[in-house]
């Protein structure tokens, strides 16, 4: 595929994420260009790294992107920055018919999970990429779900308190709001819980994920096999993701259910999923799967955008 048929993307937000995903671009993707990074920091290392690498910047925020030359050429906008902002970002967007991949917890577009739902998204002019912990998490809701139906899923993300940067810090009601939503909307779960931990433990951890279910009685060998499948699938963009241990199964009967605060007393069977995600190191450090595993999910996203919409032939 030449150059010059690649799709032009902006990256608004030069913090780790839209650093990550700009590295990301430049040195992966066979379907998307560099149009534009942009900031609020003029000091930021972000906008200095894309400036050393030949990518326009602006410091202007989306006002300054809309008034570089280069704004008429960007088709997909990415926007790792606040859900605060992002609502914004989406009406100079809209406006300009700009496709939006949203990598903050704002969700004015649909959830997406490239895994679980991507396909139903691709002609949306902005998909929400939910959460760190929700592209971790929620494929294993659903493939618990494509097996057996799931009434109600738990998640806890732990992450390294240093990869946690002051966008993630702003957004923890968001995220915990937004992932709790996704895990009923994408995963399946009649409801959803989410919980997230900053483990300020050095040497930094690697991203660790717990996914409880409580669903119908089920064949356990399906269940399990759905979900190794599963984490394959995510795989193939997240070459880092990983099933910490095996699968664990419980199962309540009427004489001895499980009570839960909120939800009151289940009989069925309870799943216990354990994962891992060590990153790929492209800008951010291994420890930080959380942030590798949000810009891998958007840059297959957007990928599968531009060759719908923009690059058919690619």
């Amino acid at each position: 595929m030449s150059q010059a048929a690649k799709t032009k993307v902006a990256i608004i937000g030069s913090g780790n994420i839209g650093t990550d995903l700009m590295i990301k671009i430049m040195r992966t993707s066979d379907v998307l260009e560099m149009g534009a990074m942009v900031g609020v920091d003029p000091a930021s290392d972000g906008l200095a790294r894309a400036e050393r690498l030949g990518v326009p910047i602006t410091a202007e925020g989306i006002e300054g992107l809309v008034k570089m030359p280069e704004w008429q050429d960007i088709q997909i906008v990415f926007d790792a920055t606040s859900a605060y902002a992002h609502k914004h970002h989406d009406e100079v967007c809209r406006a300009a018919g700009k496709v939006l991949v949203d990598l903050t917890p704002a969700a004015i577009g649909p959830y997406t999970v490239p895994v679980v739902n991507m396909e139903k998204n691709l002609s949306e002019p902005n998909v929400n990429m939910v959460t760190c912990g929700g592209q971790a998490t929620i494929p294993i809701v659903a493939a618990v779900s494509r097996v057996a139906k799931v009434h109600y899923a738990e998640i806890v993300a732990s992450i390294s308190s240093r990869s946690a940067g002051p966008g993630t810090r702003a957004n923890i009601d968001e995220f915990t709001e937004t992932t709790s939503r996704a895990i009923e909307k994408v995963g399946g779960a009649g409801r959803g819980k989410a919980i997230i931990i900053l483990n300020p433990a050095e040497p930094p951890l690697l991203m660790r994920d717990t996914v409880f279910t409580l669903s119908e009685m089920a064949d356990e060998a399906e269940v399990e096999a759905s979900i190794e499948q599963m984490v394959k699938d995510v795989q193939s963009y997240v070459p880092g993701y990983r099933l910490k241990q095996k699968v664990q199964f419980e199962r309540f009967g009427s004489n001895n259910p499980l009570k839960i605060p909120g939800y009151g007393e289940f009989e069925g069977l309870k799943t216990s999923v354990f994962l891992e995600v060590e990153g790929a190191a492209h800008y951010l450090p291994a420890y930080a799967g959380n942030l590798d595993i949000m810009t891998s999910a958007a840059l297959g996203t957007a990928e599968k955008i531009a060759r719908l919409k923009f690059n058919k032939a690619a």
